[in-house]
C-alpha cells in the first residue's frame, strides 16, 4: 500500500478524443457551483442519454433547483456496475484566474476551467462513451450516476440512494470518478461538519465578570477540540497508508462579538473531524456533546439561563475502507493497468454506496486532487486519455466476445 500519488508527468504522448473534449466544454459551460441549481446541465446529459436508449430516472431536491441523475444502459434484469460522479463545482470567488473559469480552455496539454479535474473531466469521458456501450451487447448493464451537492458535505447522494434501494435490482459494484491520477483508492476517512452556536448574555465590558461571555466560552470549546486534535495525533489509532495517518480535528470558522468594550452575547463556531474508517465515527461526537451538555452549557446557564449553546450538524459521510482483494478493487485495477491501491485523503460519495446501499466501491479518476478547487484548476489531456482507456476496457469486459 503507497500513500496518494502526486501529479503524474506527461511521460506518454496520449491525447482524447476530440469528441470528448468537445462534452467537457459545454459540461464546463454549465454553472454548477453548489450554491446554484444543476437542472439545467442534468437536462442536457439526461437527453443526450435518452437519445441513445439509455433509461433513466431524476431525484430532485426538496425546492427543484437541483437533481441526481442515474441512467442504465444494457440489460435491466441483472445488477451491474455503475460509474459515478456529481455535478456540483466549489466556488470561484476570490481566486485569481488567468481565464474564464466557465469556459474551457486549452494551453500545452492541459484543460482548465472549473471542475475539468473534480469532476467533469470524469463525466465527459463517460458520457461520451455511453453510446459506445449503448450499441454493444453488454452482459449487463452499467449504470451511470451523477449528483448533487457533493461539495458541500456529500447532501444530495442520499436521495439517490434511497431511490436506488426501492429499486428491484441495485448495481452490484461502484467506481467513483474523482482525480487520483487514475490509480485505485480503496480508502478515505469518513467525515462529519458541525456548528456550535453560544448564547451568552450582553453588557458593558465593566461588568464582564457578571455576566456571560459568548467568545470566552466559545473560546474554551476550541481549546477541548484543539486537544482532542493532538490526542489523536499522539495516540492514534493510525493508519500508515495515509498522509496523514491519524483522526484529525480542524476549527474553521469564528465569528462573535462587536466591539472590544461590550461583553458579546453571541459567537459561532463551525469545526469538523475527519476520522479514519475503522474508528469508531460516533466517539468523537459523543464526547463533544458531553462538553457542552454537562460542563460549559449548565456553566454558562447558572449565571443566566438564557444562555448556553446549540450545536448543529451541518454534515456527514462515511469512509471508505474496501478490501483489497475484492472484486471492485481488482477490477479497477486491471482497467487502470495501475500498480498497488493507494488511500486518499479526501471523502467521496463511494463511502456512501459502500456502507448505505451495500455496494461495493472503490475511487478512480482523471487529474489530481493537488488541482482541484484552486484558481487554474486544470486536467491534462494524458489523463482524460488514460480515463478512456479505462473506460474502454470496462465495455469490453461487459459486452459478449
Amino acid at each position: 500500500m503507497t500513500n496518494e500519488a502526486s501529479t503524474t508527468g506527461d511521460e506518454i504522448a496520449v491525447t482524447p478524443r476530440q469528441e470528448t473534449i468537445e462534452l467537457l466544454e459545454k459540461l464546463i459551460g454549465f454553472d454548477t457551483t453548489s450554491s446554484k441549481p444543476n437542472i439545467e446541465m442534468i437536462d442536457f446529459i439526461r437527453d443526450h442519454l435518452q437519445s441513445i436508449g439509455a433509461s433513466c430516472i431524476t431525484t430532485p431536491s426538496s425546492d427543484g433547483r437541483k437533481a441526481n441523475l442515474l441512467a442504465t444502459i444494457g440489460p435491466l434484469n441483472k445488477p451491474g456496475i455503475m460509474l459515478s460522479g456529481h455535478s456540483d463545482v466549489v466556488p470561484v470567488e476570490g481566486q485569481q484566474w488567468h481565464s474564464n473559469p466557465f469556459i474551457l480552455t486549452e494551453n500545452n496539454g492541459r484543460y482548465y476551467g472549473r471542475g475539468s479535474c473534480d469532476m467533469k473531466g470524469f463525466l465527459a469521458v463517460v458520457i461520451e462513451a455511453a453510446e459506445k456501450f449503448a450499441n454493444a451487447r453488454l452482459t449487463e448493464p452499467l449504470h451511470i450516476a451523477i449528483t448533487y451537492d457533493e461539495e458541500i458535505g456529500c447532501l444530495g447522494v442520499p436521495h439517490l440512494i434511497d431511490a436506488m434501494r426501492s429499486m428491484s435490482i441495485k448495481p452490484r459494484l461502484a467506481i467513483v470518478g474523482e482525480p487520483t491520477d487514475m490509480r485505485v483508492a480503496i480508502g478515505h476517512k469518513g467525515a462529519r461538519a458541525y456548528r456550535a452556536c453560544f448564547t451568552g448574555r450582553e453588557s458593558h465590558s465593566s461588568l464582564a465578570p457578571l455576566t456571560v461571555n459568548a467568545i470566552e466560552n466559545a473560546a474554551d470549546f476550541v481549546t477541548r477540540l484543539t486537544a482532542m486534535g493532538r490526542r489523536f495525533a499522539n495516540q492514534g489509532p493510525f493508519d500508515e497508508d495515509y498522509d496523514v495517518a491519524y483522526t484529525t480535528v480542524n476549527t474553521g470558522v469564528f465569528h462573535g462579538g462587536t466591539q472590544v468594550n461590550i461583553v458579546p452575547s453571541h459567537c459561532e463556531v463551525e469545526f469538523e473531524y475527519r476520522a479514519l474508517p475503522q474508528q469508531d465515527n460516533d466517539a468523537p461526537e459523543k464526547l463533544i456533546r458531553q462538553w457542552l451538555d454537562n460542563d460549559i452549557s449548565p456553566s454558562m446557564k447558572s449565571v443566566d439561563e438564557q444562555c448556553g449553546v446549540e450545536l448543529e450538524r451541518r454534515y456527514a459521510y462515511p469512509g471508505l475502507d474496501t478490501d483489497p482483494h475484492a472484486e471492485v478493487t481488482q477490477l479497477a485495477t486491471e482497467l487502470s493497468e495501475a500498480s498497488q491501491p493507494i488511500k486518499i485523503a479526501f471523502g467521496t460519495e463511494a463511502g456512501c454506496y459502500h456502507q448505505y446501499l451495500d455496494c461495493p466501491s472503490v475511487v478512480c479518476g482523471p487529474g489530481s486532487i493537488r488541482q482541484a478547487h484552486r484558481a487554474d484548476e486544470y486536467v491534462s489531456e494524458l489523463q482524460l486519455a488514460k480515463c478512456e482507456q479505462f473506460v474502454e476496457r470496462l465495455r469490453h469486459k461487459m459486452s459478449e466476445s
